[in-house]
């Protein structure tokens, strides 16, 4: 009955019974009422008259809780319908907002005791200026700063609200507002911005209320990045705001101020005030914090409060130094107080804090990278002048004086970067390869996760290190060398300082001239192994084991030059393949593999002294050398020997040494598949098939890195792996038929289906890794047409490997159009019954669903004269299932079916049966992407979206589609052209689902696409525009609809490092490493 009242919006609502039913929402009662009370919220939420009642239950209501929620509707109708209501309502709406406001604010005790309330209001008020002001609202700064001087509590409260303009306007705008608007919002904030500057300074200089003051200085700080210069270095602000910094309760917030008028970055004008407020600034932190602190204990026990001064303290002087370094760098005074400034951002920078970490490392990183170009490029006088900020021709005496300019310059600051070589080396994150690390217990443990930010912060320490040991190599070693000496005579051994310098002397490969590196390395080394040696205790030899196989794989041109080296860390490392301790057995493989990588000739030669290659010695120990080792690492270090006997040019050697690397696993194999002949149940012992398995996984692992000459150990197993490969089968497909569903879970069928997936494996493997040889095709792809594809048609769906489709997908993309004949068939034993499997959702079989696209989209690229001659019904399942595809959530899934669309659309277009297709699929093609467009789940997919209109759209208008597209039967009416009737189509599409917005507005759009359609980039924020305006995509992140600008970016970045000797590690440049 009172849910009946509450629903009739004709009449004023009973404010009582509305508190009562929040309170019950909100409440303690049973689930029941409290899911009846939320049906009855979420009902009047979504009424459009609701907003109606607001003002009344605003003024009736005592319950905070009431209140926001009248307050959310109201939010609603402002964002979503603000424009489409009357005048008089929007104007009594606003009117009232703004007495309460002032009203709450007048006076001290219901400011402070409504002050969420009040904050909310704030938001509101906010929210509605976004649409009124300036253009319906002209008064409204001056009515607010006229407000303000009336009452300090009021204006506090107009502090908030500017504050929360300024961040809308300037922080959240991107993707929230259209261009326009933003643009048109800047520049009235910007006219008006007198009144608010002298209201500030006023506050500032007369008020005495701590709060008044805290809140203008965090309004000031929100404005300071974007005012006119003029109303901070022309008037008394800055003064004001060096005034306040002494101040404890002030500190911070006149730090954050600061720090954003030191980041402003406009030529050279203001320079004299840059310097006078540093220079003050300087003199007054000296008495706040005197430069012999020891920050970083100051840091650990501080409060709160003393720890935020901190992490500003370090945003200042990066700001400042990022853009006006140079200023201090002119008379000697200036360079003292520089000094003194990097010397405390050098402390900060041992802080005990990620954050703190971070941003002192960033800016190392810029200024050192600033310091290496300049002395990079000093061959290039004219690169080096605009380095130096030289705006003009060089003469030529000029060019010596440049050079002593820099020279002088690289000397300033050699002093700190010295000091930064030590913190980089003695901070240095943990890289990748490193397994071992300690745990919270102190205990040295295998690793478990990979830390990211980490790993994000090892790359950027990395980076700044190169470029250091760059401007002086001295340097670098002195440091590195005496770090280590003191680690073998004990007095700064520990686990942590030992770690961070190998990983430091690891992360500067390739940056010193070879004669010194190879200086340099013998000595650490010759060190890091004397030190394994002495050093007692498990954990201890366990840290050591894995610094010494962490600095050796960094260092491939090393080993690769000196082979007594090389032949002693490999042995080392089997060694270290005995060792049991948690993590050692990993590192050493993985470091194996990645040396014999970048060394693999080294190992097929005879070198001076031996008898025999290297690879043919351990071929002999083997069985020794892997004893201890898992599964899992044995297939790791059969990887690495098949790398060596890849290098083998010899073909009779070659195939000696894979019999010989391949006789324990082809031993044990004749014997099962000898003990089958005798009786197939022999294969069905769980230990037969455990062991089945590990010599599959043991073949894939050489097929990985042997490629084409696994050729003769594949022919030898072959089809005796597609007979167990069958075999398995059946009892998968039994096991299922007799036990249901639940026995696909049972561990017995899933080992079986480990050696039917592990076999697919191998064979997939084999066949990319292979050169394109068509026999090999020949040979492997009719044998395996049965049991392989015929098994997946006949098996039930629980029990069909999605590997199949990867492995087909491989063939087809390897053999291409040598494969157009069997496409029929493949398409028969697959097609059909996997759409079946992952059309009833979008959730099942998520690994069948990526292949299933996959394996379309390599048929569509190379085998496309084989979907033309699918019949009408085919092709149109075929269609569905890419529509099915790019409606997925799943990101991997909805991006190969726009892919594939696209590519499918271009084929079509450029084959007879251009018209044909289109006149089927146009329409839909364009509503189903317009779906996912404007639906904010598939923000990802919005580069591919694009794409796809840009061609539907320029298709109609090129001329291509020589037939009507719309179904002359049934529309009376003839349109004059293609174009034309796909331009009113889309209107009235977007018009019925975007029913907030004007038809003139959907038209506009429309009508811009078509202009557009030639050049992407317009088209694309023509779209991005469309997406704000149709209120798709507010309040959300929007970074993914400029995903692609980013890509760009990234690939510049990759093309500078390239240049740059060590910034790539060894291990990513992609080269033969020129091991002859």
């Amino acid at each position: 009955m009172a849910a009946e009242k509450l629903r009739d919006l004709s009449q004023p609502i009973d404010v009582t019974l509305l508190d009562a039913t929040v309170a019950a929402f909100y409440g303690t009662g049973s689930k029941e009422e409290r899911t009846a009370a939320d049906q009855i919220l979420r009902e009047l939420q979504n009424n459009p008259d609701m907003w109606l009642q607001v003002v009344h239950i605003l003024q009736k209501s005592q319950n905070l809780n009431t209140k926001f929620f009248a307050l959310q509707v109201l939010e609603g109708v402002i964002k979503y319908r603000w424009n489409a209501l009357p005048v008089e309502q929007r104007d009594g709406m606003k009117n009232y907002i703004s007495e309460v406001i002032v009203q709450l604010s007048s006076n001290e005790a219901s400011f402070r005791r409504e002050r969420l309330y009040v904050n909310k209001l704030n938001i509101i008020l906010v929210q509605v200026l976004k649409h009124e002001w300036p253009a319906r609202w002209r008064s409204f700064i001056p009515d607010l700063v006229s407000a303000a001087k009336t009452s300090e509590t009021i204006c506090e409260n107009c502090m908030a609200i500017l504050k929360l303009l300024s961040e809308e306007v300037f922080d959240f705008s991107r993707g929230e507002m259209t261009q326009q608007k933003i643009k048109e919002l800047k520049q009235s904030l910007n006219s008006e911005f007198q009144l608010i500057h002298e209201l500030c300074l006023y506050v500032l200089s007369a008020s005495q209320r701590t709060e008044l003051i805290r809140a203008t200085l965090a309004t000031l700080h929100a404005f300071l990045s974007w005012i006119p210069l003029g109303y901070i270095f022309e008037s008394p602000l800055l003064e004001t705001l060096l005034k306040f910094f002494p101040m404890p309760s002030y500190r911070n917030l006149t730090l954050q101020c600061l720090t954003e008028v030191a980041a402003l970055n406009f030529g050279d004008f203001y320079n004299v005030q840059y310097v006078t407020m540093y220079n003050i600034f300087m003199v007054q932190l000296q008495t706040i914090l005197p430069p012999n602190t020891n920050i970083p204990d100051a840091y650990a026990h501080g409060s709160n409060e003393e720890q935020a001064f901190i992490q500003n303290l370090a945003l200042f002087f990066t700001s400042f130094y990022k853009f006006h370094i140079r200023v201090l760098e002119s008379t000697q005074e200036n360079i003292s107080a520089l000094l003194m400034g990097l010397e405390y951002l050098i402390n900060i920078s041992y802080v005990d804090d990620t954050e703190v970490f971070k941003v002192c490392l960033d800016y190392w990183n810029s200024l050192v990278l600033e310091l290496f170009e300049a002395h990079n490029n000093l061959d290039n006088p004219a690169v080096a002048a605009n380095m130096m900020g030289l705006q003009m021709p060089l003469l030529p005496g000029m060019v010596d004086g440049l050079g002593s300019q820099l020279l002088q310059r690289r000397q300033l600051y050699s002093g700190p970067m010295s000091k930064l070589r030590l913190l980089m080396i003695c901070r240095m994150a943990k890289p990748e390869e490193v397994l071992i690390v300690e745990d919270e217990n102190g205990n040295i443990v295998r690793e478990t996760m990979k830390d990211n930010d980490v790993l994000v912060q090892y790359k950027s320490m990395r980076e700044t290190l190169i470029y250091l040991s760059h401007l002086d190599h001295e340097d670098t070693e002195k440091q590195m060398l005496k770090k280590l000496s003191k680690q073998l005579n004990g007095e700064d051994w520990t686990w942590n300082n030992l770690n961070t310098l190998c990983w430091a002397i690891g992360s500067i490969s390739g940056s010193m001239m070879e004669e010194q590196e190879n200086r340099f390395l013998v000595m650490v080394i010759r060190d890091l192994l004397n030190l394994c040696e002495i050093t007692k205790g498990k954990d201890n030899k366990a840290v050591i084991a894995s610094n010494i196989m962490y600095v050796v794989g960094q260092y491939p041109r090393f080993l690769r030059a000196h082979w007594k080296f090389l032949k002693t860390v490999v042995n080392k490392l089997f060694e270290f393949m005995h060792e049991t301790h948690p993590g050692v057995q990993d590192m050493a493989c993985d470091t194996f593999l990645k040396i014999v990588q970048k060394c693999k000739r080294k190992f097929v030669i005879v070198q001076v002294g031996e008898n025999e290659p290297f690879v043919s010695e351990l071929l002999s120990g083997l069985a020794t050398t892997v004893a201890d080792l898992e599964p899992h690492q044995i297939h790791t270090f059969y990887e690495s020997v098949g790398h060596m006997i890849q290098a083998e040019s010899d073909n009779q050697k070659r195939d000696e040494y894979l019999q010989r690397l391949m006789e324990l696993p082809n031993q044990k194999w004749a014997e099962i598949i000898g003990q089958a002949r005798q009786s197939v149940d022999f294969l069905k012992d769980q230990d037969v098939i455990r062991t089945v398995l590990n010599i599959m996984q043991t073949n894939t692992s050489v097929a990985s890195s042997l490629g084409t000459f696994f050729l003769s150990q594949i022919s030898l197993i072959f089809l005796d792996m597609l007979n167990v490969y069958r075999m398995y089968s059946e009892l998968i497909s039994n096991s299922i038929a007799e036990g249901g569903p639940y026995a696909s879970k049972t561990s017995y069928v899933k080992l079986l289906r480990s050696v039917k997936r592990e076999t697919l494996k191998l064979i997939e493997t084999f066949l990319d890794k292979a050169e394109d040889q068509p026999q090999i095709g020949k040979q492997f792809v009719p044998p395996m047409m049965d049991p392989v594809l015929g098994d997946y048609a006949r098996n039930l769906p629980d029990a069909r490997e999605s590997e199949v489709l990867s492995l087909f997908a491989t063939i087809i993309n390897k053999y291409k159009a040598a494969m157009i004949d069997d496409v029929p068939r493949i398409f028969e034993a697959i097609f059909q019954c996997t759409l079946e499997m992952i059309t009833k959702n979008f959730e099942d079989y998520p690994e069948h669903r990526l292949k299933f696209f996959s394996l379309l989209r390599a048929i569509a690229a190379h085998c496309f004269p084989a979907l033309i001659r699918l019949s009408s019904q085919q092709l149109k399942l075929v269609m569905d299932s890419i529509i099915w595809a790019f409606r997925h959530t799943e990101r991997n899934i909805a991006e190969t079916g726009l892919n594939l669309l696209l590519e499918m659309l271009k084929n079509f277009q450029a084959s007879e049966f251009c018209n044909q297709f289109y006149r089927t699929y146009f329409l839909t093609i364009e509503q189903e992407i317009f779906a996912v467009l404007t639906d904010t789940f598939h923000k990802p997919g919005f580069k591919l979206h694009v794409l796809v209109l840009q061609h539907l759209f320029c298709l109609v208008e090129s001329g291509s589609l020589t037939e009507p597209l719309w179904d002359v039967a049934t529309v009376p009416y003839p349109y004059p052209n293609n174009g034309m009737f796909v331009r009113e189509y889309t209107i009235k599409l977007l018009g019925t689902s975007f029913p907030n917005m004007t038809s003139a507005e959907v038209t506009q759009f429309v009508n811009g696409l078509f202009e557009s359609r030639l050049d992407l980039s317009t088209f694309k924020n023509h779209i991005r525009d469309f997406l704000v305006q149709s209120k798709e995509f507010s309040a959300q992140d929007n970074k993914d609809l400029y995903a692609e600008e980013a890509a760009a970016q990234r690939e510049r970045e990759r093309q500078r490092m390239l240049s740059i000797p060590g910034l790539i590690a060894p291990n990513e440049i992609q080269d033969e490493m020129l091991d002859s």
